[in-house]
């Protein structure tokens, strides 16, 4: 009687590692590239900025895009590489 329970209990440890293994591990990896994806859309949104021009021609950079108007999405931060000098003339 104790070894068939002994047997139970390793066929139940089995089929909890099995489903473990086959349904929960790829269901978290899943959520967690999800999460991943989402935090770097959210990244790439909080480095952009928005140029626009205005009716009267003015042009505009915001960090928020216009509504019902056309609008360039600039980074924030410069390229690798690019030097950024204000003193040149």
């Amino acid at each position: 009687m104790k070894q068939l329970g002994m047997v139970l209990v390793a066929v139940a440890l089995a089929a909890a590692a099995w489903w473990w293994l086959t349904v929960e591990m790829p269901r978290r990896e899943q959520a967690h590239k999800a999460a991943a994806e989402a935090a770097a859309i959210q990244a790439r949104r909080a480095d952009t900025l928005y140029r626009w021009r205005d009716d009267a021609g003015n042009l505009h950079v915001t960090d928020q895009p216009p509504k019902g108007r056309r609008y360039e999405r600039i980074p924030r931060t410069p390229r690798d590489g690019i030097a950024v000098d204000g003193g040149k003339s």
